[in-house]
């Protein structure tokens, strides 16, 4: 069977890791994901649509008939970091990684959820609750010896095209704003102890399971201080935040609660949480979409 990629994959890692290394590995897809599937001797039921904004997702079923998923992604979009997380949580609060041993092709076989059910189901108080608990269980030690890229490398790297802005674009000052704080929060030595990060966590990032009622899939994982990974969560469901009268006060508000929720210093979530919503909207600008980009922007701009 073909395995034709949804279209917000397409789009995704065009936007992310540039349209030329997207092409190439979308060119060879279909053969990739049939090599995956037959070397594990999976029967596939269906492709997961829409499905992730990096990787292939395919509800499968293993020789000895029991379910699964099989997440295939490109090298560039780091399956190796995930499974080396996923193996490190081993189940604990995230999906459980399947296979031990990594395949050449780079394919994760993976505990089997309900890809239809994430926390953005639940109303927002509930979900918040939901998703703090689940994210203090990824919080743990990183592994000795680890490769895991640190928040100071990744910001750095995202950093390098905001500071390379000309100065005249409508979102400057937001700009400006998130590189001095990213800078100040890179340079102060109080973030306290490193953990491993999830890197990508939000709402859509906690599924529903069998094994436990909630799990996070789809790690980006890095090390660092945990108010880094609570910037993305902050900002959940931000067309709702936009829409409201009071939502300059709501996001604030939203944003103490995790803090404290987390016992988290206010200011750095602020701060990481700025950063992060101006880089995402600047990506979405330059990538022509624009009322997604002026929602994170408008976003920035109350904090």
């Amino acid at each position: 069977m073909g395995f034709e990629p949804p279209r917000r994959l397409v789009r995704s890692l065009a936007e992310k890791y540039g349209e030329p290394p997207a092409a190439a590995w979308l060119g060879q897809l279909s053969e990739a994901t049939g090599e995956a599937v037959a070397r594990r001797g999976l029967d596939v039921e269906r492709l997961v649509a829409p499905g992730g904004r990096s990787a292939l997702l395919l509800l499968v079923r293993r020789p000895d008939g029991s379910p699964a998923t099989l997440k295939v992604a490109p090298g560039f979009a780091g399956p190796g970091p995930e499974r080396a997380a996923l193996a490190c949580w081993h189940g604990w609060g995230a999906v459980r990684l399947l296979d031990d041993t990594a395949a050449p092709d780079g394919a994760l076989l993976l505990e089997r959820l309900h890809p239809e059910i994430s926390l953005r189901s639940l109303p927002e108080a509930k979900a918040l609750l939901e998703a703090a608990d689940t994210v203090r269980k990824l919080w743990v030690e990183p592994p000795a010896g680890h490769a895991f890229e640190t928040v100071a490398e990744r910001t750095a790297r995202q950093a390098e095209p905001l500071r390379a802005s000309s100065g005249d674009e409508p979102f400057a000052p937001l700009v400006s704003a998130a590189l001095a704080a990213r800078d100040e929060l890179c340079a102060d030595a109080s973030a306290g102890r490193a953990v491993l990060l999830h890197g990508a966590f939000r709402q859509g990032k906690v599924l529903a399971g069998d094994r436990a009622p909630w799990l996070a899939v789809g790690p980006e994982p890095l090390v660092g201080e945990r108010a880094y990974d609570l910037a993305r969560l902050a900002r959940d469901r931000v067309e709702d935040l936009v829409a409201s009268d009071a939502g300059a006060s709501s996001a604030r508000r939203r944003l103490n609660r995790l803090a404290d929720s987390l016992d988290l210093d206010r200011e750095r979530l602020r701060g990481w949480t700025l950063f992060r919503a101006v880089e995402s909207g600047v990506r979405a600008w330059r990538a022509e979409r624009r009322q997604s980009a002026e929602l994170l922007l408008e976003y920035a701009g109350w904090l």
